[in-house]
């Protein structure tokens, strides 16, 4: 039986400019990445079920460093700088690119990546970019399809059918679902997914605190 993880209890740890200002490379970390206007911030926030854990800004492209947060021990969600939109200087972008190519190729605890893009505008070529990348290095990839309550169910399902069509182009592991942060859509699905690549980091006694707080949980209802 897969065991449940409380992703309300995702704290920040640190902000690096670059992989090496990161904590040892342990554990493992399931990396979220999309175009500045995805929602990724958002869907971290639902995820965890916390207002602010990611800051939001109506500004896209303001996540310009790798935020690093903890799950639960050996357990860790990193959140990587936007791409692809953002209004600001050609030199600090290129720093980005630089920064985030460097962790998804060198980080070895990275053991499952989120591709964030816009129902509406989905698979442009640098998430396609990115998820090939993903599939050559063997980690699996859940895409989320953002903002999904602007679309109305018929097309909402429809979009989602094509690009699951479109993903088996891929190769790989890629699995695809519709998202949004203010409905609650996708969120859990997005949690069973999380919870699969961080099972094997799970010990026995963290995997005793998650249960020992679910029955507190059921004793308080």
């Amino acid at each position: 039986m897969s065991v449940k993880i409380h992703y309300q209890n995702t704290h920040f740890i640190t902000s690096a400019p670059d992989i090496r200002a990161l904590p040892e490379d342990e554990g493992i970390e399931v990396a979220f990445a999309g175009r500045s206007n995805a929602g990724k911030s958002s869907s971290l926030n639902r995820l965890t079920n916390q207002r602010s854990l990611a800051k939001t800004s109506k500004t896209p492209g303001r996540t310009q460093l790798i935020n690093l947060f903890k799950v639960t021990d050996g357990c860790h969600i990193v959140d990587l700088p936007g791409y692809g939109f953002a209004q600001v200087p050609l030199e600090l972008k290129k720093k980005w690119q630089k920064s985030l190519g460097e962790y998804l190729q060198k980080r070895q605890s990275l053991k499952g990546l989120v591709v964030l893009m816009d129902i509406r505008h989905p698979m442009k070529d640098l998430d396609q970019q990115l998820i090939f990348w993903a599939v050559d290095s063997g980690i699996p990839v859940q895409v989320l399809l953002t903002k999904a309550d602007k679309l109305k169910s018929g097309a909402r399902k429809a979009q989602v059918l094509k690009i699951q069509k479109d993903s088996v182009g891929f190769g790989g592991d890629v699995k695809v679902a519709a998202f949004s942060s203010l409905k609650g859509i996708g969120v859990d699905t997005l949690r069973n997914r999380l919870d699969e690549w961080f099972a094997p980091a799970l010990t026995d006694s963290v995997i005793e605190e998650i249960a020992e707080e679910e029955q507190l949980n059921n004793d308080q209802e």
